[in-house]
């Protein structure tokens, strides 16, 4: 089922005039019979990226995922079935030549790794790939980060204050479950969870790699078990809508304990990095600002992110309650940020050639489809980002 949407308010074209002309049913027009009749203005992008310019996230749509979506433009194609969105991209006001496409990830991909999708599928141009997975599938999937638009990770580990008072830190946590006899709930197979163990911060005997998503066992535990979470997230969800527990929970972020990876990063594949380089000069840069325009005024796109969750309608739910605290908490936490610099949305090569080493060395352990020849400057590169393009001081 494909819809056509309904026009967004022109308050809510970004700085750079981000907007898309019709693609509605009701016209009888066609995307190409739209697209027809759009001049290409000063930038053309036709030359050199694809005619449709693909992005594969991770996940159903959120907040997270704003600065894609801040570039769907006003009116908008949703494709409920492939769970995906698009529209002409516009820069300025004016048409580049060329499509956006946000899919979404997760249950929409069957829970497989963003990854080994685009090597699935050669219509996507970009995905986002943790730095950790760029590493531990380099000898069969090998991705370049092209921008990191999140600094720190949101994952985390979330346990009651009530029942645990005096706990800070991971370290902290692992040693009050230890002597409570309580359990740290995870995605089984998480690889955070196999260093951490690894690294003798946290003991086997309190891990379960049995979490299932739902707050059922964390609620009934009363508050004795942790669980992972994200940072941008569950805080909000525990504390205001999940009736059964509905008070404050406290976490600590995965990154703050050593596994400091660049989540989510924007990525392509290495063996297209050569021929989508002239479009990642042109793109990388609208993508930036994108993300600096929607922490500036993120109204408007959550309103489109929230149309999504409820037009793909796989079970996903998602509340502007939550939306919201997202963008306050990414800002808030650093997890959004310019990092020490005035811009936004590059890796820093000192903190990837630590993780690096941790990676390599872990997934080496657990045999990992590892390229061994592979080095810390194979998975990401700053070469296309924008240094005058920053989140406000």
């Amino acid at each position: 089922m494909i819809l056509s949407s309904r026009r967004r308010s022109l308050a809510a074209a970004s700085s750079l005039g981000i907007a898309a002309l019709a693609l509605t049913a009701c016209s009888g027009d066609t995307a190409a019979d739209t697209e027809a009749d759009l001049e290409i203005g000063a930038l053309d992008l036709s030359a050199v990226c694809p005619s449709t310019i693909v992005v594969q996230t991770d996940w159903n749509p959120e907040s997270e995922h704003g600065h894609l979506f801040q570039l769907i433009g006003d009116d908008y194609t949703i494709d409920a079935d492939a769970k995906s969105v698009s529209s002409p991209l516009l820069v300025d006001g004016e048409y580049t030549g060329v499509d956006f496409e946000v899919r979404a990830g997760g249950p929409a991909i069957g829970y497989s790794t963003v990854n080994s999708v685009m090597y699935q599928d050669d219509a996507i141009t970009l995905g986002y790939v943790h730095s950790d997975a760029a590493i531990s599938s380099s000898a069969t999937t090998p991705v370049v980060g092209v921008m990191a638009q999140m600094d720190v990770n949101p994952q985390m580990v979330m346990w009651d204050p009530e029942t645990y008072p005096d706990v800070e830190t991971i370290e902290d946590l692992a040693a009050a479950l230890e002597e409570s006899g309580g359990a740290w709930r995870y995605f089984g197979g998480a690889a955070y969870m196999e260093y951490l163990m690894a690294a003798d911060i946290v003991p086997e005997s309190i891990v379960d790699g049995g979490y299932d998503g739902t707050p059922a066992s964390f609620v009934a535990d009363g508050g004795r078990s942790a669980q992972q979470g994200f940072a941008s997230a569950e805080p909000y969800i525990y504390e205001n809508e999940v009736e059964a527990w509905n008070k404050p929970v406290e976490y600590a972020l995965i990154a703050d304990a050593g596994w400091d990876i660049y989540g989510s990063a924007l990525s392509v594949r290495a063996d297209k990095l050569e021929e989508l380089r002239p479009c990642l000069e042109e793109l990388v840069p609208i993508l930036q600002q994108a993300e600096v325009d929607f922490f500036d005024d993120p109204g408007e796109t959550i309103d489109l992110i929230l149309e999504l969750v409820a037009e793909f309608n796989n079970g996903w739910t998602y509340s502007e309650g939550v939306a919201n605290y997202a963008v306050d908490t990414m800002l808030d936490e650093g997890i959004v940020s310019n990092g020490d610099n005035g811009y936004i949305g590059d890796f820093d090569p000192d903190r990837v050639a630590e993780f690096f080493d941790t990676g390599m060395e872990l997934f080496q352990q657990i045999a990992a489809d590892v390229d061994p020849k592979l080095t810390a400057e194979d998975i990401y590169t700053n070469e296309f980002l924008d240094t005058s393009i920053g989140l406000p001081e």
